[in-house]
């Protein structure tokens, strides 16, 4: 049976992170695809110039309208914005039943914030002890806990429990930003870590990584696997589709990951 994955995030209209990426992240490992948009970007591979955030009661419609009709066997959650979306997307899910994956969506690739620093609050509250899996970067870890980003494998672990403490079924603590030619993630769950070893891909081709690896984690999910062999598959497929992106000619900037690597024959 196709698992239904339900993303909750928002738009980019160059196709490589958000809703976009997600849909084909979903696909790509096996899922149907569904959304509910909590906004509209004006962005391309070189950065975001405008985010315009949906009414929290559409996004809350958008899920409910979903919830009445389809069966959901996961859920993925990206770019929430603001406390009050965040609270209507928590409300939405409530007694939900299905695991959900939590990518704390805070700042763009280019540095662009897309979270509001007051909503960090309501994010901890609201919707980490609802997470089966936490996935943030460095980055969003030490923004979640208010602390300095990790440097290195043993502070990596130490912000991996401290985020776990906060309600999450499990961590999955990116390190694509450790300094080194390794980039290692961290899956911490109450029965033990795992490291999920890789080398560093040589690429500008990264732009949505984050957003592809959390949707096809859902998937994996939401297809039966335990966490830490979907996490194992996820970020393998990751890496394929970095290794692959250079067979994509989009934008100028951070470019996209290609999903479909897998997929799609090589051009010739």
């Amino acid at each position: 049976m196709i698992p239904n994955i339900l993303s909750i995030a928002g738009s980019d209209p160059s196709g490589g992170a958000g809703i976009q990426a997600d849909i084909k992240a979903i696909s790509a490992n096996g899922g149907y695809a569904m959304a509910a948009i909590t906004g509209l970007t004006v962005q391309n591979t070189r950065g975001v110039s405008r985010v315009s955030l949906t009414a929290p009661d559409l996004v809350h419609e958008q899920i409910m309208a979903i919830r009445e009709d389809i069966h959901i066997d996961a859920v993925k959650i990206g770019m929430l914005g603001n406390a009050a979306i965040i609270n209507a997307v928590a409300d939405a899910l409530a007694g939900l039943g299905a695991p959900v994956v939590v990518d704390p969506v805070m700042v763009a690739k280019g540095g662009d914030r897309l979270l509001e620093g007051a909503a960090v609050a309501a994010l901890r509250d609201r919707l980490l002890p609802m997470a089966g899996v936490l996935t943030p970067n460095l980055p969003e870890a030490a923004d979640l806990l208010g602390g300095p980003e990790p440097q290195s494998r043993s502070e990596m672990q130490a912000q991996a429990a401290a985020l776990l403490a906060l309600g999450p079924g499990a961590v999955l603590l990116k390190g694509g930003h450790l300094p080194g030619g390794d980039s290692p993630d961290l899956l911490l769950r109450a029965g033990g870590a795992l490291w999920l070893e890789g080398a560093r891909v040589a690429s500008g081709n990264t732009h949505g990584t984050g957003c592809t690896l959390s949707s096809a984690l859902a998937t994996l999910i939401g297809s039966g696997y335990d966490v830490n062999e979907a996490a194992r598959r996820a970020k393998a497929y990751v890496t394929g589709a970095i290794t692959g992106a250079d067979q994509l000619r989009v934008g100028t900037g951070h470019g996209p990951t290609h999903h479909f690597h897998a997929l799609w024959d090589a051009p010739e």
